[in-house]
This record gives C-alpha cells, sequence and structure tokens, in this order.
C-alpha cells in the first residue's frame, strides 16, 4: 500500500479536524502518500483532491468543522456516480479510503468497498452517536456540553422568570444527547425519538409542581422526537403557565472540541491507518476504556440500541 485518502461525510462534527491531523501525519510517518477529498463523496465523483503533507493540517487540531468540508451527495448511490468516483481513485493510483463520519457515511462506504474491492476503514465522528457497536463517537462529548453550557444559561432565566422553557436539541433518530444533557443538567423532562411521550402527562406533572411552590421547568427534546415551539405552544395552552421555546439548532456542531473529542480523534486516526496498513477492511475503530478495537460495517451500520431507560429513570428520580 502506497497511497491513501481520507474524506468526511454527512453532518460535521467537532473534532473532524483533529481526525484529519491524525491521519495524514501518521500516515505520512509510516512512507504513504495520503491525500485529502474535499466536499466527501461529491469530491470523489468530481475529482477534488490533492495531496497532503504535514504542513498541510498545521494548526487545525484545535478547529471545529472540517478543513475538508463536508455534505451529502445523493448522485453517489447511483452506479455512474460510484464509477466516477472508482475511476478517480484508480486515476491517481490511490489504494484504499479512510471515511470520517456516521451512519450514513459508514452504509455508502460499505456499498462502494464492496462493489470495487477499496479497502476502507471507517472513523466515528457523529454528534448523534448513531454508530452501532461504538460507545461514543468522535464530537459527542463537545456537542454535549455545547448544549449543557446553553441549558445552564437558561435555567437562570427560568428560575428568574417562573418559566417553563423546551430546549430542543440535536438527534434526529438518537436520543442520547437530550438523555444526557437533561440528567447533567438537572432537568425535569427529556423526549426522545425511542421513547413515546405523553404530554397530558408531563402538563399533570407541572401544573402539580407548580401548585406545590415549583417555580421553573425545564424540558429537553431531541428533534427527533417533536419541534420544540409546538410542544411549548401546547404545554401553555393545557396548563395556562407561560412557556417559552429555543431551539439551539447548529451550534451544536460547531465550536472548538473538548479535550476527550481531540484525544478520541487522535487515538482513532492513528488506529484507522494502523487497520489498513494491516490488510483490514470494511471496519469501524473504535475507543473503550483506553482500549482500541473495530466492529465491522455491517455491524456499524445497524440499529443502535443503548440503555437510554435507565438514563431517563434517573432523569425522573431526581427531577
Amino acid at each position: 500500500m502506497k497511497k491513501i485518502a481520507v474524506l468526511t461525510t454527512g453532518g460535521d462534527a467537532p473534532g473532524m479536524n483533529a481526525t484529519i491531523r491524525a491521519v495524514v501525519r501518521y500516515g505520512t510517518n509510516s512512507k504513504l502518500e495520503v491525500w485529502g477529498v474535499f466536499r466527501g463523496w461529491w469530491g470523489l465523483i468530481n475529482e477534488e483532491l490533492k495531496v497532503f503533507n504535514h504542513r498541510s493540517v498545521s494548526g487545525i487540531i484545535n478547529q471545529g468543522g472540517t478543513i475538508l468540508k463536508t455534505g451529502r451527495c445523493a448522485e453517489f448511490y447511483t452506479d455512474e456516480g460510484q464509477k466516477r468516483a472508482f475511476e478517480t481513485l484508480k486515476k491517481h493510483e490511490i489504494d484504499a479510503l479512510v471515511v470520517i463520519g456516521g451512519n450514513g457515511s459508514f452504509t455508502a462506504a460499505n456499498i462502494f468497498s464492496k462493489k470495487y474491492g477499496i479497502p476502507c476503514v471507517g472513523i466515528p465522528a457523529s454528534i448523534d452517536n448513531d454508530v452501532n457497536g461504538i460507545n461514543i463517537t468522535i464530537g459527542v462529548d463537545t456537542a454535549v456540553n455545547t448544549a449543557l453550557d446553553a441549558i445552564d444559561n437558561i435555567r437562570d432565566t427560568a428560575t428568574s422568570m417562573e418559566r417553563i422553557f423546551v430546549v430542543e436539541v440535536m438527534g434526529r433518530d438518537c436520543g442520547f444527547i437530550a438523555l444526557t444533557v437533561a440528567l447533567a443538567g438537572g432537568c425535569e423532562e427529556a423526549l426522545i425519538p425511542e421513547k413515546p411521550f405523553d404530554l397530558e402527562v408531563i402538563c399533570h406533572d407541572i401544573v402539580n409542581g407548580n401548585l406545590r411552590g415549583k417555580i421553573s421547568w425545564i424540558i429537553v427534546v431531541a428533534e427527533g422526537a417533536g419541534h420544540a415551539e409546538d410542544i411549548a405552544k401546547k404545554i401553555n395552552e393545557m396548563t395556562s403557565l407561560e412557556t417559552r421555546a429555543v431551539v439551539l439548532g447548529h451550534i451544536q456542531r460547531g465550536g472548538r472540541p473538548t479535550a476527550a473529542s481531540r484525544d478520541m480523534a487522535l487515538s482513532l486516526g492513528k488506529a484507522a491507518v494502523e487497520c489498513l496498513l494491516r490488510g483490514e477492511t470494511r471496519k469501524v475503530v473504535g475507543l473503550s476504556q483506553g482500549k482500541l478495537f473495530t466492529v465491522d460495517f455491517e455491524t456499524a451500520i445497524a440499529k443502535k440500541e443503548f440503555n437510554y431507560e435507565g438514563m431517563y429513570s434517573l432523569i425522573k428520580q431526581l427531577s
């Protein structure tokens, strides 16, 4: 193996740049030529790539986002798109791919790798934490802490103004961020896609709490469970208590990655290159209790199960 390429696909996550840096520097130190592909699969289809070296990734370890840019590419799911991507790799004599992303990224990588026999290793970087078999993905710690900072600030206002706040965080299919933030922020309720909720019961609890002298309430909702504006409006109508909605949105994707996100990025970037050098393919690298491991693409892209019941129960017991 002489040449590898690295790309970021799907939604960006804090720590992606640190991951790119690790792949490039460990790869070049291992006598590999490392190419950076811009704008994910789109860049591979349209031949937007260049050779990276140590200086190419200088000063990016602390930056959020990805210098390679990212996005979703419907064209890559077509035979023509995949063929053009393969031709780009063949033209530049690139032997293998490192794909940095989440569940959707690895689904595409698995299809492409199988079809054309291109060795491919995935590095899990997604604030949704939706990669099966991987406990924590790169960027999750940063996203959770960003949301937690916002909720800590909202609590000051909620207490001062004696209001109910419904705070919407990211999580289209997975409620990990909502549950983690609700627990760490001392919030009273978390609404997640994995667990149906009864707004009448929640409103009943709010009214009873208000009668006992509870003056504020914070409900965290994952975007996949509902919209904060709609939920806040219904709570206001059902309780006659002033309720405000806050949508944190894409601020959770940006910002400087935390130490935890950076450390994981550096370890997994190195591990991905080592996997390719060992001849492994269609694997996702992970880190658990300081130990590196791999899971197959097929495992990684399956629907993730996590113990949300235990976290949810703890939130209710402590509220």
